[in-house]
């Protein structure tokens, strides 16, 4: 039985009244595990066939476990996300080919879900302001596989100055007091105290008003929490649409368990009731709260204002020259010669394809991931790398490596992997089971292995 504090626990008498009893049981009960297929890659037949079910509201998504050893995970082919955050996902909505940017963004379940729907088109902003959650963000990102995502590890006061009225789409799911994960996370009881959602509130205004300046006239805004906090929910989204008059509510569909607003909890404004709450008394999930916002009617795009350059060093950045050009060249005729990145762009010695829509001038942002990491110019020489691999239709790879299980297992340890039959000598991409795994280099029977040191096991 979790150690619920006193003060919570008559809070939510007082707002749920005869509703508590079944909301205050609920935190005795175990979490509800699950995970989203990636639209993106092969079917992976062997996670779906352990599920317990198919979450209602998410055509992706799936009750059940996941094996962070296996080959749908380590693949991308799967990502474990619980059940009721997933549905922020399908209330964003992005569409393909547009700019979207996931503000708070970190460690990556709803950002890798707007990729899906993106078709992984159009441009992802993936921000995190701290440098260690942005770092699994970025690798979370890459084992999904897309081309069209940008990690960076801005403040949102920061960003606001990058991108003036850009994005057609914003999430904001915001830092909270996280009362709904109480029940998943138990250590987050720790932490709780009667002030606290209304230090978080505070916190999260500065967050959507950041995010109010980069959305575009007629942009979608949604606000997300973890939390049943009224401060952190209706009261903020009342806030909202007093601070912005152009912003009005968008109503979101209730699947059966999902529960409105409540404006009885705010202002008493019926616009509140748009929203969505999921308490875990009533669905198969933890506690969420998601609303969704429409910033006025669209408008021409003003005209593009010149940025605040941050003075900061960065690494240096540029394009490629001709000898660079030619070693990605050759490698890329040999792995995917129909492949024509837009813009390519290093980082020190790393290589970058730049998504369609992403600002070529860069200087002065903090970016982990400008894109598609392509691969290391060594000296004479180019290695591709895994995130490329992950990315990839093994369709379109001319030269491909059948790996068994046993082999799989031996190259994600480390090891290098023997094959039957020779073949010419050089690059391949290596696949199981239909997925793309990575590469290595074949010199005879033998396939030096490239798997990141940090990631095998």
């Amino acid at each position: 039985m979790l150690n619920l504090p006193e003060e919570f626990i008559e809070k939510y008498r007082r707002l749920l009244g005869d509703a508590a009893p079944a909301f205050l049981a609920s935190f005795d009960q175990p979490s509800q595990g699950g995970f989203r297929v990636n639209p993106l890659k092969a079917t992976p037949t062997a996670t779906v066939d352990q599920a317990t079910g198919k979450v209602p509201y998410v055509p992706t998504g799936y009750y059940g476990t996941v094996d962070g050893k296996s080959l749908d995970h380590v693949a991308g082919a799967i990502y474990s996300q619980e059940p009721s955050a997933m549905y922020v996902g399908e209330v964003v909505a992005p569409q393909p080919g547009e700019r979207v940017l996931d503000l708070c963004a970190a460690p990556g379940g709803k950002t890798t879900h707007l990729v899906a729907k993106m078709k992984d088109t159009g441009l992802l902003v993936a921000n995190e302001i701290f440098r260690k959650r942005a770092k699994v963000l970025a690798e979370n990102l890459e084992r999904w596989g897309t081309r069209s995502t940008v990690v960076m590890n801005e403040s949102p006061a920061e960003l606001e100055d990058q991108f003036p009225h850009f994005f057609d789409r914003i999430l904001v799911d915001a830092p909270c007091s996280g009362e709904g994960m109480f029940r998943k996370e138990p250590a987050g009881i720790e932490y709780w105290k009667p002030d606290y959602p209304a230090e978080c509130a505070n916190r999260q205004r500065k967050i959507l008003a950041s995010a109010m300046k980069m959305l575009k006239p007629g942009g979608i805004l949604v606000y997300s929490t973890c939390t049943f906090a009224p401060e952190e929910d209706e009261q903020n989204l009342a806030w909202l649409l007093k601070t912005y008059p152009d912003l009005r509510t968008v109503p979101i569909k209730k699947y059966p368990g999902m529960d409105a607003g409540r404006p009885d909890w705010a202002d008493n404004n019926p616009a509140l009731a748009d929203a969505v709450r999921l308490f875990p008394h009533h669905i198969q999930g933890e506690g969420h709260f998601i609303a969704k916002l429409q910033n006025g009617d669209p408008q021409p795009a003003p005209a593009p204002t010149k940025r605040r350059r941050k003075k900061k060093r960065r690494q240096q950045r540029s394009g490629l020259d001709k000898a660079a050009q030619a070693e990605f060249a050759a490698v890329r005729d040999a792995l995917f010669p129909d492949y024509q990145p837009g813009r390519l762009l290093t980082f020190g010695d790393q290589l970058y394809a730049l998504p369609a829509g992403m600002p070529a001038d860069l200087d002065g942002m903090t970016i982990l991931r400008p894109g598609l990491h392509l691969g290391t110019l060594k000296k004479r020489r180019f290695e591709p790398a895994l995130a490329w691999a992950l990315a990839s239709d093994p369709a379109t790879c001319p030269a491909t490596l059948t790996l068994d299980h046993d082999q799989w297992r031996q190259y994600v340890h480390g090891d290098v992997v023997k094959v039957d039959q020779a073949r010419p000598n050089g690059w391949y991409l290596l696949t199981c089971d239909g997925f793309a795994a990575g590469f290595g280099k074949l010199v005879g029977t033998t396939v030096k292995n490239f798997y990141p040191k940090g990631l095998r096991f």
